[in-house]
């Protein structure tokens, strides 16, 4: 039987497209197979964006918004779904010159913590589009501030003591003939030439506790000792001042860290408690283990210190009482590193206070870890009022 050319022919025809499709076929596979998985250049571009530190907008020629990520909301650079007029206007300055421009952003009134600082440049992208990259600089801002009156209240608080110094040397000079006249005097001298030098020291030290000094290594410290001496240092002023200090059972309890340093900082709460202490009222030492902490809580009956100015007691050249702390010749820096110390112990500072009937300041300490008896475990009791301060925050402190 002979086949008919023109089915041979479609039949042929069948057959190779079958081939062709199978080659096909297996050519998309082959290529699938050797394309990577993940995400696409694109996919990741997005996220880049998305996730960048600093605020990014894209504009059309018409300034309406093409992308923009969660960062660009909270500098409030894009607000109502649309940019800051402000960023607007230099995007279309940008279009005309062709040139990126450095805008300010910053808000232009305060919104509590938000960012206070938003500098941008708007950048050409060429067919009409700009995008605008804006960069929170409120800490610097912060910082410089901080810094700024930091110097102001060092140059203050020095140019008291000097130009007392100055004149009573004077005064001195006048009354040489006078020897009663010359020993007050000379008196006086001395006691501002020591509040000056107290000063400087007590700067250095908060400078090295905050600067980048490296801080001694930790060792493994006796709270007890550090009790001991810190009482040793203030035993003059408290019997001048007619204050009886109490203390309670040695606790044998340990911790790591610099005994110098945690000597300086017991030893500046208890010259505060004695300094805002009348005559006669008790100040007290008490240790105790805390859910692996240290706690030393210096407490007395003196002035108190009201609510609204116990978030700043731990300011630098921060007095809550400045007439009194003039008469006792604080500097103004003792509570600041107290702060520090404990902070860079791993710990913090605490504060109840209540006016009218006193303050209790608490250092908490990591206890060292090969010491917990289980006897001295309690619980933190409960308190009407206290005031956590740790050393995160970029605030710094004084003494009262």
């Amino acid at each position: 039987m002979t086949v008919p050319a023109s089915l041979a022919m479609a039949t042929g025809a069948l057959v190779v497209g079958a081939v062709v499709g199978f080659l096909l076929a297996r050519s998309r596979r082959r290529r699938e197979e050797r394309r990577p998985t993940g995400p696409t250049v694109a996919e990741l571009l997005r996220r880049l964006i998305s996730s960048s530190n600093n605020g990014v907008v894209v504009l059309n020629r018409f300034d309406d918004l093409v992308l923009h990520n969660p960062r660009a909301l909270a500098l409030g650079v894009i607000r109502n779904n649309q940019a800051d007029p402000r960023a607007r206007s230099a995007a279309e300055q940008v279009r005309e010159t062709d040139e990126p421009m450095e805008i300010d952003l910053s808000p232009l009134e305060a919104r509590g913590r938000q960012p206070e600082a938003v500098l941008a440049e708007v950048r050409p992208l060429g067919d009409g589009f700009t995008v605008v990259e804006a960069v929170d600089h409120s800490e610097a801002v912060r910082l410089e501030a901080t810094r700024r009156d930091f110097v102001a209240n060092v140059s203050h608080e020095l140019k008291t003591p000097v130009g007392a110094i100055a004149l009573l040397t004077e005064a001195v000079l006048d009354a040489a003939e006078d020897t009663d006249e010359v020993r007050r005097f000379g008196e006086k001298i001395l006691r501002e030439s020591t509040r000056l030098g107290q000063l400087v020291t007590e700067l250095i030290a908060l400078s090295r506790l905050q600067g980048a000094e490296r801080l001694p290594d930790l060792n493994v410290v006796e709270v007890d000792a550090v009790v001991r001496e810190a009482l040793g240092r203030t035993q003059l002023s408290a019997e001048s001042a007619e204050i009886n200090v109490t203390t309670d059972a040695p606790s044998g309890l340990l911790v790591e860290g610099d005994r110098t340093l945690l000597v300086t900082a017991l030893s500046n709460l208890l010259e505060n408690a004695v300094a805002y202490s009348t005559a006669g009222s008790p100040v007290s030492i008490s240790r105790r283990l805390v859910e692996g902490m240290v706690e030393i809580a210096v407490t007395d009956r003196g002035l108190g210190i009201p609510e609204d100015e116990q978030q700043r007691v731990f300011e630098r050249f921060y007095r809550a009482d400045k007439a009194r702390s003039r008469a006792t010749g604080g500097t103004g820096l003792g509570l600041a590193i107290v702060k520090h110390v404990a902070a860079n112990h791993g710990g913090e500072v605490r504060l109840w206070s209540l006016p009218g009937t006193g303050s209790t300041f608490t250092l908490c300490l990591p206890a060292h870890l090969g010491v917990e008896p289980e006897e001295q475990q309690e619980k933190t009791p409960e308190r009407t009022t206290r005031l956590v301060v740790t050393g995160t925050e970029p605030t710094d402190g004084g003494t009262l």
